[in-house]
């Protein structure tokens, strides 16, 4: 692939790494390439981060047609920069753009952009423990319309951010409100997906959440209102009386990398893992018989985040009395480790840059 490159004459200063805070900096660079369906994806360029020229007819302003994937670039101790499951994103961004009406960008082409833009901004990944660098690839159709119909015109954009924890709290157990009214996704619709509409329609109940004190909301099922399904920015998982529970990928939760990676270390450490619904009623019960004996949320922003505490319908049940479990923190130091290349990588999911 042919990448055009645009040197900027106006470099930042590099942001404090122990403040980095998350997705408030970004780098001087940003890759971007375009669709049309004459010509396909074309025009590869990285060029100075900076606005973006749309017409106020862009169609994505209207009818929301876009997708976005979110990964991270590491800092090993010996100086080297890597990724973590890559070709995961490439995949999972193949399959939102499909459920979407958005041209597919070939696996190969999503990699080597990636990769083309790192290495023009390695001095960006952060050096201090535990920071990384957030990259950030999305599409979205710019076709000038306001006529609902399958658009042609789309553009591809990767910006970067360094960054530190997701959450102010860092690793420690966050409190989480159980959403049983508002819905987040249902069958048959984008639940499965990383497409922003996704996460507006989560907003209200975190804002309502956030309210009352929690951090985050845990979604149920669209249909019943019964089954647990997965935080708003992370996947759930839950140590129920020593077997792993968590809600299958079939439409409604996301397939997170950084839960598949922990269901496979978790397997090889010899626990029982189930892909399967599981009520809300059921969770609560054993959180109350003191089963409920660990829960965490998986993401790439935030990796593991331990929960502390459900509260459901005026009942709040306080998790390994609101400390972060054995397995919650074996989970996040394996992962972290293979990460940041402090220790073998036994599954070959690191790609060095």
């Amino acid at each position: 692939m042919n990448i055009k490159f645009q040197e900027s004459n106006n470099l930042k200063a590099k942001a404090d790494e122990n403040n980095l805070g998350f997705g408030q900096y970004f780098t001087d660079y940003m890759l971007t390439m375009d669709y049309t369906n004459e010509k396909g994806w074309h025009n590869a360029q990285i060029i100075p981060y900076g606005p973006l020229s749309l017409s106020p007819a862009s169609f994505v302003l209207h009818y929301a047609q876009e997708v976005f994937e979110g990964m991270k670039a590491y800092r090993t101790p010996n100086d080297n920069i890597q990724l973590f499951r890559p070709e995961m994103n490439a995949r999972r961004l193949q399959s939102s753009c499909e459920r979407l009406c958005i041209p597919k960008i070939p696996e190969n082409v999503f990699l080597e952009a990636v990769n083309a833009l790192l290495k023009v901004e390695k001095d960006w990944v952060p050096h201090v423990d535990g920071t990384s660098l957030y990259i950030r690839p999305f599409i979205f159709s710019t076709e000038e319309t306001v006529g609902l119909h399958a658009a042609g015109n789309f553009k591809f954009v990767i910006i970067l951010s360094p960054v530190g924890n997701y959450y102010p709290e860092g690793v420690n157990p966050v409190k989480i409100y159980v959403e049983d009214k508002l819905v987040r996704a249902s069958k048959g619709g984008t639940g499965f997906t990383k497409c922003g509409g996704n996460y507006a329609a989560s907003m209200l109940a975190q804002v309502q959440a956030q309210e009352k004190g929690y951090t985050q909301v845990l979604w149920l099922d669209g249909e019943k209102r019964k089954y647990v399904e997965e935080v708003g920015s992370m996947n759930a998982l839950f140590k129920i009386d020593g077997k792993i529970y968590t809600s299958p990928i079939d439409g409604t939760v996301l397939p997170g990398v950084t839960r598949d990676s922990c269901i496979k270390l978790l397997k090889s450490w010899g626990y029982e893992v189930a892909e399967e619904h599981f009520s809300i009623d059921f969770l609560m019960e054993a959180g109350r018989n003191g089963k409920l004996e660990e829960a965490f949320g998986t993401g790439t922003a935030a990796v593991i985040s331990p929960i502390g505490e459900l509260f459901y319908k005026g009942e709040t049940v306080i998790i390994n009395n609101f400390k972060t479990g054995e397995v919650t923190q074996k989970l996040y130091d394996t992962l972290t480790d293979i990460q940041w290349g402090k220790t073998e990588d036994p599954f070959n999911w690191i790609k060095k840059l």
